[in-house]
């Protein structure tokens, strides 16, 4: 019997996918009811959230913008009942500057302004580099504009950098890295203790510049909490990795110090530490030394972030394998240069979710302060509800707040996110 053969000769047309696995059906087939018990939960959950949103948003929605007291809030909404927002409206400027002085609203805007401008090109590689110049200057032009006073005062502390710099290079010449370190330290601490007030009121008796000074009793609101913060996530990271290195250094002194720091911090809650700072630091002080509040409270947080932030760094270093040290090593690079290039980076990449991590905590402990007599956000709120128009105000103010909050360590938490894909070079 003959055998026919056959053999096709063009391709068969492709064929949509099922309906199930594709659009709008599918995704909710594989994320929501991909099983029976999903499909339950999914549709509990879906309850939950419509309850919820039943009851909070007609609340919300109060035409009580311009309410005057508690009362016409109430008068406004009727039986029905809802939040009174004229609460906001009024008080709003207060949650954000505290008591700083109206007239002068303009500096800490421009402060907080200028700040994304110095951070850009830290966080954002696509920014040109000359904008690092600004960043530089600008740790020293941020208290100048909150708090005001001389402008030489800034100037005169950022010569105490550039004097360390200088001892640093003449004693490394002669006597190595260790002492040129030591002394690197020791002359801005002396420069800065003894020196810099002397010279900062002879330059200001010879040309006086400056711009209105603001005492620090008046700082308040969401400001006070984001300058502490943004001085502490600044001043608590490079100080974590000199503790990290330190906690793995060969010489003894330096590892106990850096352990004995990290581990008593770690040991006492911040709040303890803000006590310190409220009321014990001025009695080791000499004599009518005026030690500023909020420069006391940003130590002791900046103190208490850096121990953590030692920890996490210590762990990226931990994760690093051994061949990454014996590779600078074969390159002929000294400690600090492969620190710089090969080692830190890759630690850093490791700890980022850690280091986030504690920023966002830091941040949000800034609210502590209110224990200790300052008028953070949190503060501010028990005074305005003392008033008699706002009393028995709750939900609107802590909401408000909350907002606030939650728009700062959503943001570090997403640009995390961004830092990790941008930096991730293993396969995926």
């Amino acid at each position: 019997m003959h055998k026919t053969q056959f053999v096709r000769t063009q391709m068969l047309e492709p064929e949509e996918p099922p309906v199930s696995s594709r659009g709008m059906v599918g995704w909710l087939h594989a994320n929501l009811f991909s099983n029976a018990f999903n499909a339950v939960l999914s549709l509990l959950s879906l309850a939950a959230i419509y309850w919820i949103l039943s009851q909070v948003l007609p609340w919300m929605f109060s035409p009580t913008w311009y309410g005057t007291s508690l009362e016409n809030c109430r008068e406004i909404n009727g039986p029905a009942g809802g939040a009174c927002w004229g609460v906001i409206r009024e008080r709003w400027l207060q949650l954000l500057f505290g008591f700083y002085p109206s007239e002068l609203y303009w500096r800490p805007i421009a402060t907080f302004l200028l700040l994304a401008v110095a951070l850009a090109p830290v966080l954002f590689t696509s920014v040109p580099r000359k904008l690092m110049y600004f960043t530089a200057v600008y740790p020293f032009l941020m208290p100048w504009l909150l708090w005001g006073g001389s402008i030489w005062n800034p100037i005169v502390a950022a010569m105490g950098f550039a004097l360390g710099y200088g001892v640093y290079r003449v004693i490394y010449d002669h006597f190595g890295n260790l002492a040129a370190s030591i002394g690197a330290l020791v002359a801005p601490v002396l420069w800065w203790l003894f020196l810099a007030a002397p010279a900062s009121s002879l330059l200001q008796g010879v040309i006086p510049l400056g711009i209105e000074p603001v005492q620090s009793r008046l700082f308040g609101g969401f400001m006070l909490s984001l300058t502490i913060g943004v001085v502490g996530i600044a001043l608590s990271l490079p100080l974590g990795i000199l503790l990290a290195l330190g906690r793995q250094s060969d010489l003894l002194i330096v590892r106990s110090l850096s352990v004995g720091f990290i581990e008593f911090i770690r040991g006492v809650p911040l709040i303890t530490l803000l006590f310190v700072a409220s009321t014990l630091l001025n009695i080791f002080m000499p004599p009518g030394t005026n030690f500023d509040i909020i420069l006391r409270v940003i130590i002791m947080v900046t103190l208490f972030a850096a121990a953590y932030m030692a920890e996490v760094i210590r762990g990226g270093l931990a994760a690093l394998p051994r061949g990454q040290y014996e590779a600078a090593d074969a390159l002929g690079l000294d400690f600090w240069l492969a620190q710089r290039l090969v080692i830190m980076p890759q630690a850093l990449k490791i700890s980022i979710p850690g280091i986030v991590s504690t920023f966002i905590g830091m941040f949000k402990d800034t609210t502590l302060v209110s224990i200790i007599g300052l008028l953070d956000p949190l503060g501010l709120l028990r005074s305005i509800r003392a008033d008699a128009n706002w009393n028995g105000i709750v939900w609107e103010l802590y909401g408000f707040v909350a907002l606030l909050f939650f728009i700062a360590c959503f943001s570090m938490s997403r640009y995390s996110l961004y830092l990790e894909r941008k930096l991730r070079t293993g396969h995926q």
